[in-house]
């Protein structure tokens, strides 16, 4: 299946989703730091990111105009526990495909995953 990458500042929260996508049969690597995430999409494949919007060091949309210097073609899923019109917006402008809301809900992320990756269009 897909490459998947998760950054979220919390670790639970990484490997929660990561259980999910894995049973899906998807491939996932958890980061909690930002620079390691850059670092994984400069040495590997990655079909799928999805970003957490509150992060350690910066925001997960400035952490998405990083990803996309690296890999304009990286598809991205924002996730964020604290919504707002601003950052749905940048984060759409910025390529985003789609935004998942905190808590996760486990058949919303299935559908988003697999509808990003084309493989539910």
């Amino acid at each position: 299946m897909a490459d998947i990458m998760v950054i979220d500042d919390v670790l639970d929260a990484g490997i929660l989703i990561k259980k999910i996508l894995e049973r899906k049969g998807h491939n996932v690597v958890v980061f909690t730091e930002e620079e390691d995430a850059v670092e994984h999409v400069k040495n590997n494949k990655v079909d799928l990111a999805i970003l957490d919007i509150k992060l350690k060091k910066m925001s997960g949309v400035e952490l998405l105009e990083e990803l996309r210097k690296i890999d304009p073609e990286l598809k991205v899923i924002m996730l964020t526990g604290y919504p707002t019109m601003e950052t749905a917006q940048e984060s759409l402008r910025l390529g985003a495909s789609e935004y998942l809301l905190k808590p996760i809900d486990i058949e919303e992320l299935t559908e988003k995953t697999e509808h990003t990756l084309g493989l539910n269009p």
